[in-house]
């Protein structure tokens, strides 16, 4: 377990746990670690090197191994990056070209003549069919004998990987850090909290849990081992049987109730009695998830354990044999009487709910008099509300001026997206500024008004992550909307996929639209080469996995935006597939190498999710013509099959338009807020660690800090979360 346990806190932190093991003479194992690290943009800091080299070979050597393997499959080197065309980026040839290529070889192939005779009769012709199309034409080594050796750049990404503390420490400081988690976590980060729950959840609690998914995690271990429950609304109750059910806690899929042991049901009952019995009001929430409660029932049999009445109340309310009246039910009827003053009043029992409805209210007011009156509800409530609702409606503040033309951008909770004209009237001026100076406010009352805290610059446009739902893991990914700089000259992006049990075609584009979101041109399998970029050709089956690479000289790109794409042609989708990630590069104009470097990723993420098409970011192209990277993290729903970047040319340009006109919260909106603080706030040298204990933010944790610094970057910025 300590090597999976190992694995885990280097991928979330980059800091090592400190190996254990007798002393030694390490040094040279030590070395030819951070030597083989180099290779794929990873060093060992000074002090983890130090400390490997005071161990014995035998207990450096399987660190060394994990560490490798961690670090690889964090950048994508952990398999094989074949391309079609062996010369990649050089011979790739004209599209038309190549087909009468693939055409010619078939007709000259005994076996494949007839069939593609007859296709032609038919006057359409499947390249599928083509023998020598969609699969690999050479080995993995004869690609590799084809490609000069990268000669490494200044330019390349170099990750330090710096020394832990003890294991037990490390996997501690990580589960306090995901269960008091301000914003929900993705998937993966749930997991991880699952994982370390039940290694952590008998020693040091974080005082709060703020976040009802990671509680029911957590409240899963606690029930296993008949701890104490924290419940407060019967919705965690549910959320805890679907955890023991092994159920996503998340209750957006639907879950199959086990038939649980006794102690967990009298668990369940209980602390369901308990909720209601203290807040018989919390009843109206069973209404959102009827269905649930009713299957959960069965398995509960609440009938059976007369001691607790409050808990069978819960499955009256779910059969329809109990009245419960549901806030909203009560704040809609005050809404349909014009009477949104008294709805605020009425909102102001669940803070949240009414700062999200501040829009809504607001427009709805007949006059000044009503409009003030719901703006005073919210300056009563705002010390209730959660930093993250805070930001989440200061957010949207800085996006409801209104403008005419204006895209508004819907996406789900499993991350499909689409973009639709805004229709709403926009928000007056004084109304928005108003609300503003509320959040901002209660913000800064909750952020801290004394200490240093210093900033890398790269990192002030990085947006707030106010979710990290439907943000994938990887290297270097940072939340939705976030801005970073895209210093090569040479960028080339890339996606690879592995697929469980049928043929499977997963294809890479890239979309290049104009300064008004229409489109100039694409690059894909229909399009091997155009405006300068070349693509690395189309791979139809990938039982042993298989890559795709699109190589752009952004000198020559002569476009607002290019968006890289990835299609599901045919076969899994992106949830069914073994693996599945996209990541891109960037290296100097003369940086040779082969299509795949590892130490030239500049980032790297899975991708998953229900849609068919997915878009990972857009590079933007700013007025002095410098290029950066967007991130969107979003996917359109797309096609059964056939997907291609010409059928999804006019949604994607509308859902670019509202993703990159919309202005995020980012970093530096919150340093702003320090300052206004008094706190000082200062900004790196890139170069010289900052002295004493100070809060350092930045994307990497910089050498030689104190040892009580406190350090955020991109792996835990919802710290900078106020709760």
């Amino acid at each position: 377990m300590r090597p999976i346990l190992e694995q885990l806190v280097l991928r979330r932190t980059f800091r090592l746990p400190a190996p254990i093991g007798p002393s030694g003479d390490g040094a040279a194992l030590a070395g030819r670690l951070d030597s083989a690290l180099l290779s794929a943009g990873f060093t060992l800091s000074g002090e983890l090197l130090r400390h490997l080299s005071g161990l014995s070979p035998e207990a450096v050597e399987p660190v060394a191994r994990r560490t490798l393997a961690t670090v690889g499959e964090l950048v994508g080197d952990h398999v094989r990056h074949n391309v079609y065309f062996k010369d990649f980026p050089a011979g790739v040839p004209d599209t038309v070209e190549f087909w009468h290529r693939c055409l010619a070889e078939a007709l000259a192939d005994d076996r494949a003549r007839p069939g593609v005779q007859a296709q032609l009769r038919d006057g359409v012709l499947n390249l599928l069919t083509l023998p020598s199309y969609g699969v690999h034409r050479h080995t993995y080594d004869e690609m590799l004998a084809a490609h000069d050796e990268l000669i490494a750049s200044a330019g390349d990404r170099i990750t330090v990987i710096h020394l832990g503390g003890p294991l037990e420490d490390e996997l501690s400081a990580l589960y306090l850090s995901l269960a008091a988690s301000p914003v929900p976590l993705g998937e993966d980060g749930l997991e991880e909290l699952r994982l370390l729950a039940g290694r952590c959840a008998r020693g040091p609690q974080p005082q709060t849990f703020p976040v009802r998914e990671n509680r029911a995690v957590v409240n899963a271990v606690r029930a296993a081992a008949g701890e104490e429950l924290l419940l407060d609304t019967v919705t965690d109750v549910l959320r805890l049987a679907c955890a023991l059910s092994g159920a996503s806690v998340t209750l957006q899929e639907p879950v199959r109730f086990r038939s649980l042991r006794r102690p967990l049901r009298r668990a369940l009952l209980a602390g369901l009695d308990r909720v209601v019995a203290d807040s018989p009001a919390k009843l109206a929430d069973v209404h959102r998830h009827r269905e649930r409660w009713k299957r959960l029932g069965e398995r509960l049999h609440p009938h059976e354990h007369p001691r607790w009445p409050h808990a069978a109340e819960v499955f009256a309310v779910a059969r329809g044999e109990r009245e419960a009246p549901t806030l909203d039910s009560r704040v809609e009827k005050l809404m349909a009487d014009g009477d949104p003053a008294a709805a605020a009043l009425l909102l102001a029992r669940a803070p949240g709910r009414l700062f999200r409805a501040l829009d809504r209210l607001v427009r709805a007011a007949p006059g000044d008099e009503q409009r003030t009156a719901v703006i005073d509800a919210a300056g009563r409530v705002a010390p209730q509300v959660s930093g993250r609702v805070l930001l989440s409606v200061r957010e949207h503040l800085e996006n409801r001026a209104g403008r005419f033309g204006e895209q508004r951008v819907f996406l789900n909770r499993s991350g499909r997206a689409w973009a639709t004209p805004d229709t709403r009237p926009g928000l007056p001026q004084e109304v928005r500024e108003a609300l503003a100076a509320l959040a901002d406010a209660e913000l800064r009352r909750r952020l801290p008004a004394t200490g240093t805290v210093v900033v890398d610059p790269a990192v002030l446009d990085v947006a707030l992550p106010l979710s990290g739902k439907n943000v994938p893991s990887g290297l270097g990914v940072l939340p939705r909307g976030s801005v970073s700089a895209v210093d090569g000259e040479l960028l080339r992006f890339f996606t690879y996929w592995r697929q469980t049990k049928r043929q499977t075609d997963h294809d890479l584009a890239a979309l290049l639209l104009d300064a008004d979101y229409r489109t100039l041109a694409w690059l894909d399998w229909t399009a091997l080469t155009a405006v300068g970029g070349a693509h690395s050709g189309d791979i139809t089956d990938a039982p042993e996995g298989a890559s795709e690479f699109i190589d752009l000289r952004l000198a020559s790109v002569e476009a607002g935006f290019v968006v890289p794409m990835v299609h599901v042609y045919s076969g899994e989708n992106f949830e069914q597939v073994a693996e599945s990630f996209f990541g891109f590069m960037l290296r100097d104009a003369e940086q040779a190498g082969a299509p795949f470097e590892a130490r030239t990723v500049r980032m790297k993420s899975e991708v998953r999710g229900p849609g068919r098409v997915a878009l990972p970011l857009v590079f933007v192209r700013d007025e002095q013509g410098d290029w950066h990277a967007r991130w969107m993290h979003v996917h359109l729903k797309g096609h059964p099959d056939a997907n291609q970047a010409a059928l999804h040319r006019v949604s994607t340009g509308m859902l670019v338009r509202g993703m990159v006109e919309r202005r995020p919260l980012t970093v530096r909106h919150l340093t702003g807020l320090l300052r206004d603080n008094g706190v000082t706030v200062t900004r790196w040298d890139g170069e010289t660690a900052p002295d004493g204990p100070v809060t350092f933010v930045g994307l990497a944790r910089p050498e030689g800090l104190h040892p009580e610094a406190r350090v955020i970057t991109p792996e835990n910025l919802r710290d900078l979360i106020p709760a």
